[in-house]
């Protein structure tokens, strides 16, 4: 399915952003798998008559970044550990850096299935090539998962217990919503 011509501005009223992440090491039964919420962020997609003439972007606020929930662990988080993680993702992770990402190229895949979205990605200052496939649907519905290596941009994964507990270096970033009314073009 493509996306109908047009502009489309979308940002959290219209989609969620997420960022998944997996724990590791000797320690992990005491830490959590984290699903975290990008609570700002714009997209533009200016899809054109011909697929491959489609382009996206999107700029996420570095320091926006929630914990919504906290999968295995000890105990369940609280919201104290959830702002402790959020000041840790701000202050040690990111930083306040730039997350941006813009498309180079988009191509229908030959059975009408997902479209291949290839571009570069810039976090922290550090760019790199990012592809992913985005899911359309007839009703509107987009969705998508990249994966993203820290490593790849000069970030340092978190760990705690002397690097007995830590974030796996590949994070997933999800994309689901659904696209608003067309704009003029």
């Amino acid at each position: 399915m493509r996306i109908p011509p047009g502009t489309y501005e979308l940002g959290p009223d219209d989609a969620q952003l997420m960022v998944h992440t997996r724990k590791a090491g000797a320690a992990s039964k005491a830490g959590h798998n984290l699903l975290i919420d990008v609570r700002s962020w714009s997209a533009t997609i200016e899809a054109g008559d011909d697929p491959a003439a489609t382009s996206l972007r999107l700029s996420a606020d570095s320091g926006s970044l929630h914990v919504r929930e906290g999968k295995g662990g000890i105990q369940a988080l609280g919201d104290e550990e959830k702002a402790s993680i959020r000041q840790s993702i701000a202050e040690d992770v990111l930083k306040g850096g730039t997350i941006e990402f813009h498309s180079t190229k988009v191509e229908p895949s030959a059975d009408g299935g997902p479209l291949e979205v290839q571009g570069e990605l810039d976090l922290l200052g550090t760019k790199r090539p990012l592809t992913f496939e985005l899911n359309t649907t007839d009703d509107g519905r987009l969705s998508g998962t990249a994966t993203v290596r820290q490593t790849d941009f000069g970030i340092k994964p978190y760990s705690a217990l002397f690097g007995t507990l830590k974030v796996v270096d590949e994070v997933e970033v999800e994309f689901d919503g659904k696209l608003p009314g067309a704009a003029a073009g």
